[in-house]
């Protein structure tokens, strides 16, 4: 027994297949570990594209991509469908509703969830937008109220149901509202001849003076003006939300919103899963991490992605939730596992390189920034375009997808309209 337990490769467990998650497991493969990734999905999901599935531009197939293909040909690396609920540090184990999973060496790359600030209200009613799920239901509710307005005699509640909210100015919010407005001006007013396409209102809410806080400010205004003035984006500075009801959005200054649908892009925060780790985190819920991504008193246990708190330097604000920072924190943390199976303690540090920002406004608009080049219109969107499809997974997606963009790009399109529940709702 004591021979066979020396003999036994070091075991890593992967929590999360996202883009850290992933990225770790495909540097580990062939490394003398066995590697078992958990996820309660048996899909990885390309976040960034989510709100275009919510508003029918593609379809779900297009940015899941089943975890087993991934390491189809890495024998080292196994996958295990499980929800992780509890921790046991101590005794190096992690808990899951399909029963305890061993580990030397532990990473968390379970990222992140929508973040309602304490708003019971909001968080009741309105949509989060960072599952494949909550995108779904986006885009059946989205297509339910319009349908429901073409038969509905009564004004008041007509605007109610065609009066879409995007709360927060961040990338995905401004992406939603420029997909949104497309949606409901260029195929909504064509197809639904018993609307009148006046009565529909695309609003993008930011509690802050402006849009993308994270680009430059001529570039935050030109997103502005492409939402407004080619958009048709009723775009609401320098608001804050306090409460929603299903009917009403109100505000802490102003007028209340009636509106049927509110889609909340406005902050995240780690799931809550990392508060069983019982380690220090940050006001977002986020783990603490080392300079080596290591955890606390648990050297063995490593954090990235959205669910990590990395600090670059003193005074200094705690890197962005975004996928760049995931995938370059997973090659620090494969490549620090792999000095500790070798008996190695001389671990890396981990250096952010900023790749710059970009956002895509609507069909032929974008703005990127990245570093002392900055562009909008058309050229900026091909180059989001370009970006966001080599990240994609799979030749077949590639395909399909590209071929999507082409015709919504020269048509408008929407192909993927469909409503998946059957439930008809009031």
């Amino acid at each position: 027994m004591t021979e066979q337990i020396e003999k036994r490769r070091p075991r890593v467990v992967i929590v999360g297949a996202g883009f850290g998650g992933v990225k770790v497991a495909q540097l580990l493969d062939g490394a003398a570990v066995d590697v078992t990734v958990v996820d309660r999905n048996n899909f990885h999901l390309f976040q960034p594209l989510l709100y275009q599935l919510s508003t029918s531009e593609i379809d779900e197939n297009e940015i899941a991509y089943p975890i087993r293909a991934f390491f189809r040909n890495s024998r080292n690396v196994n996958f295990f469908m499980a929800t992780a609920e509890d921790f046991d540090p101590y005794r190096k184990l992690l808990k899951t509703d399909r029963g305890d999973v061993p580990y030397d060496y532990l990473v968390l790359a379970v990222g992140a969830t929508t973040n309602f600030f304490g708003m019971e209200s909001i968080a009741k009613n309105a949509f989060g937008m960072k599952t494949l799920q909550e995108s779904i239901a986006i885009r059946n509710h989205v297509l339910r109220m319009c349908e429901m307005a073409s038969a509905c005699d009564d004004e008041e509640e007509r605007r109610k149901m065609l009066t879409f909210v995007c709360v927060g100015g961040g990338p995905t919010g401004v992406e939603c509202a420029g997909a949104l407005s497309e949606l409901i001006y260029g195929v909504i007013a064509h197809e639904y001849h018993n609307i009148d396409i006046s009565e529909a209102k695309v609003v993008l809410i930011e509690a802050i003076d402006r849009l993308l806080a994270m680009m430059p400010r001529d570039l935050s205004e030109e997103t502005a003006r492409v939402l407004r003035d080619v958009r048709k984006v009723d775009v609401r500075l320098n608001t804050a939300c306090k409460d929603y009801d299903g009917e009403y959005l109100t505000f802490k200054e102003g007028e209340p919103l009636p509106t049927r649908t509110v889609i909340w892009a406005a902050g995240v925060k780690a799931v809550s899963l990392m508060t069983r780790l019982g380690v220090e985190r940050d006001r977002s819920e986020r783990v603490k991490v080392t300079p080596t991504l290591q955890v606390g008193d648990f050297p063995e246990i490593f954090a990235i992605g959205d669910c990590a708190c990395f600090i670059p330097g003193e005074g200094e604000r705690p890197l962005p939730t975004v996928a760049p920072v995931a995938t370059q924190q997973a090659v620090v943390c494969a490549e620090n596992i792999k000095k500790l199976v070798a008996g190695n303690q001389n671990l890396t540090s981990f250096a952010y390189k900023d790749m710059g920002s970009m956002a895509t406004i609507c069909r032929g608009h974008a703005v990127v920034a990245m570093g002392s080049i900055k562009m909008s219109g058309f050229l900026a969107w091909v180059a989001w375009l370009f970006v966001h499809l080599l990240r994609l997974d799979g030749g077949y997606t590639n395909m399909t997808v590209l071929y999507k963009w082409f015709w919504n790009f020269l048509f408008g399109l929407r192909l993927g309209r469909v409503i998946t529940d059957t439930e008809m709702k009031d």
